[in-house]
C-alpha cells in the first residue's frame, strides 16, 4: 500500500536524523564515504582510466606534476574574484590577491556582465610562459572512427608553456545563486546559435551544424550566462589568438563559472573547431540530462575505448578536461539527478576534507559518475529512498533498510559547506584580499620541485 502523504514522511525523517543520533547537531553528521576515509589510509598505488560508473577506481594519488598543474589553476581561478571589487584586476595583471604568483601573464581584458545580465564575470590573460613556443606546440588533429574527439600535441600540464587563459568566476551574489538553483532544461542548440535560431555563425564556417547534439537539454539559468559573457569573450579571445598563434587555450571556472566555462568549451572546440582547448573546473555542478553528458564525453575523449589501457596513467592525466570535486561539497551533485541532470566525466576527486591536500590525497575517476568519487556520495542516502517513494519506486516498508542512514546529512543537503569544501580547493577560494582568504594565512607554498609551479618574486 503506497504512502498517500510521503512529504510527511520526508518532515518526520528529516526530524528524527536530527533527533536520533548521538550528537544533535546534523553539522557534525558524518557521511559513509567519510567514515570509510578516517577508518582507511589512502592507497598508494595509482592505477587510473576511464570506464563505465559500475567500475570504479582502484587506485588513489596522481603525479605531482598533474598536481602542481591543477594548484596552480586553483589560484587563477582565485583571481576572478577580484574582477568588480573596488580593487580590481588591472593591467599588467595587478590585483590584491594572487596576482604577484603569475608574473609573466598580461591581462587582455575582464569582463563583468552586472546583475542584469546574469552577472557573468572574469578575465582573459596571455600567460608568456618562460620558453617560446615551439614547433612542437603547434596543434595537430587526428580523427579517430569518426569521434567528435581530436588531439594536440602541446603539452596539458606544461606550466612554462605559453597559453591564453580564460577564467569564469563563481557563485559570488544573489544574482549567480538565483541562477545556481533555476533548474528548468531547455533544449541544448550546438553552437553557433546563440538564439536558438539555428542559422549559424560566420566565424564557424558552419563546423557546429556537423555536430548536432541530439536529445539534449542544459540548464537554463548556465546557458543565459555563457550567453551574456560571449559577446565580450569571444571577440576578445579571436583577437588574442590572432596576435599569439600557437597559444593553446586553458578555460578555469570555479562554480557556476565551471558550469559556463563548459558550454564555452564546447562552442571553442566544435562550433569554432579550436583543438587546443583544455578546461579545468572546481566544484562544477550539473549542467544538462545525459545526452549532454554524452556529447561533452565523446567531444573531449573523456571516454576511454575498450582496447585502451585503463591504467595508463600519463594518459588520463593528461586529457583536456579536467573536473576537479572535493569530498563534502554539495554542488557537484546539484542539480539533483532525480530532476534529470547528470554528471560528465573527467573527474578528479579530492577525498581529504581539510586544507592543505598532497599527491595521494586525490584520484582520476572513472566514467561519469564513479562510485569510488562524488558518484558514491549520492548513491542509497536516505534522501534517495524519499523521492523514489514520491515517485511510486518504494516501499513505506522498506524504511528498515534505510533506517541505518538515517542519522546521516546526505552530502547534496550539506548546503552550509557551500562556504567550505565548495570552497577548499588547493585554497580556500572566494575572497579578494591579499594572501587570499583568511584561512589560507601563514599556509607556506606548495613544495614541487617543478619549475614555474611558483614564484617568490615581489614585483611584476
Amino acid at each position: 500500500m503506497r504512502l498517500k502523504n510521503p512529504l510527511t514522511l520526508l518532515l518526520l525523517l528529516i526530524g528524527n536524523s536530527a533527533l536520533g543520533t548521538a550528537d544533535a547537531n546534523p553539522l557534525a553528521a558524518v557521511t559513509d564515504t567519510e567514515q570509510r576515509q578516517r577508518q582507511q589510509p589512502l592507497d598508494k598505488s595509482r592505477s587510473h582510466g576511464y570506464g563505465s560508473a559500475s567500475s570504479p577506481s582502484t587506485g588513489s594519488g596522481v603525479s605531482v606534476p598533474f598536481f602542481a598543474s591543477l594548484e596552480r589553476m586553483a589560484r587563477l581561478v582565485d583571481i576572478t574574484y577580484c574582477v568588480g571589487t573596488i580593487s580590481g584586476l588591472s593591467p599588467p595583471f595587478l590585483c590584491a590577491s594572487r596576482c604577484k604568483d603569475f608574473p609573466t601573464l598580461r591581462l587582455v581584458r575582464t569582463w563583468n556582465t552586472g546583475v542584469l545580465m546574469s552577472d557573468s564575470c572574469g578575465y582573459i590573460a596571455v600567460d608568456r610562459g618562460s620558453k617560446a613556443a615551439s614547433a612542437d606546440d603547434v596543434t595537430t588533429e587526428e580523427t579517430k572512427g569518426g569521434s567528435l574527439l581530436t588531439e594536440t600535441t602541446a603539452p596539458v600540464d606544461d606550466v612554462d608553456s605559453p597559453a591564453i587563459v580564460v577564467a569564469f568566476r563563481g557563485t559570488y551574489s544573489l544574482t549567480n545563486t538565483i541562477i545556481d538553483l533555476s533548474t528548468v532544461p531547455q533544449e541544448y542548440v550546438p553552437y553557433p546559435a546563440p538564439d536558438g535560431d539555428g542559422d549559424g555563425d560566420d566565424d564557424s564556417d558552419g563546423a557546429g551544424k556537423a555536430h548536432k547534439c541530439s536529445n539534449c537539454t542544459v540548464h537554463m539559468g548556465f546557458m543565459a550566462s555563457w550567453r551574456s559573457a560571449r559577446e565580450v569573450v569571444l571577440p576578445a579571445l579571436k583577437e588574442a589568438r590572432e596576435k599569439h598563434p600557437g597559444y593553446p587555450v586553458h578555460l578555469v571556472g570555479h562554480s557556476l563559472g565551471g558550469a559556463v566555462a563548459a558550454l564555452a568549451a564546447l562552442e571553442l572546440r566544435l562550433s569554432l573547431g579550436w583543438t587546443d582547448v583544455t578546461v579545468t573546473t572546481f566544484g562544477e555542478p550539473r549542467i544538462g540530462n545525459q545526452g549532454l553528458v554524452d556529447y561533452l564525453d565523446e567531444a573531449f575523449g573523456l571516454k576511454r575505448d575498450g582496447d585502451e589501457d585503463d591504467d595508463d596513467d600519463e594518459a588520463a592525466e593528461t586529457l583536456p578536461y579536467r573536473r576537479i570535486t572535493h569530498v563534502n561539497d554539495p554542488v557537484p551533485l546539484l542539480p539533483l539527478t532525480e530532476w534529470g541532470f547528470r554528471s560528465h566525466a573527467g573527474e578528479v576527486f579530492i577525498a581529504k576534507a581539510d586544507l592543505p591536500p598532497d599527491p595521494a590525497d586525490l584520484q582520476v575517476c572513472r566514467g561519469d559518475e564513479d562510485p569510488a568519487c562524488t558518484g558514491g556520495e549520492e548513491k542509497g542516502d536516505w534522501l534517495d529512498w524519499v523521492l523514489g517513494l514520491m515517485r511510486g519506486d518504494e516501499k513505506p516498508v522498506d524504511v528498515v533498510r534505510w533506517a541505518a542512514k538515517l542519522g546521516v546529512v546526505p552530502a547534496r543537503l550539506k548546503l552550509w559547506q557551500l562556504f567550505f569544501a565548495h570552497r577548499d580547493y588547493f585554497w580556500r577560494l572566494g575572497l579578494c584580499v591579499p594572501g587570499g582568504d583568511p584561512a589560507d594565512w601563514g599556509r607556506g607554498k606548495y613544495n614541487f620541485n617543478v619549475s614555474s609551479a611558483w614564484d617568490d618574486s615581489d614585483d611584476l
